[in-house]
């Protein structure tokens, strides 16, 4: 198989995926439990589950990024370690 993306396109990504589902399970995992943080104020929203759901299917969405541009990255991997000559 050959890669759809770049090899630094790829590695970009899997960095921001990683970062975003670190980021967004914490922020997701505040809400579910309905820290002050998050729900103290006025304007905050009134239900956190309801929010924690929204947040959590955004990390399932960056997994599936994360997925498919690890195996793009692998992919280029592989390729370079077979001395494939790539024309730029």
């Amino acid at each position: 198989m050959k890669p759809v993306v770049s090899a630094l396109n790829a590695w970009s990504c899997v960095v921001v995926s990683v970062f975003a589902i670190v980021i967004l399970s914490i922020i997701g995992g505040l809400f579910s439990v309905g820290h002050h943080s998050m729900m103290g104020s006025t304007k905050d929203p009134a239900d956190g589950k309801a929010v924690a759901g929204s947040v959590f299917a955004a990390v399932v969405v960056y997994a599936v990024f994360l997925v498919f541009c690890g195996f793009q990255a692998y992919l280029h991997v592989r390729q370079s370690k077979r001395g494939a000559i790539t024309l730029n």
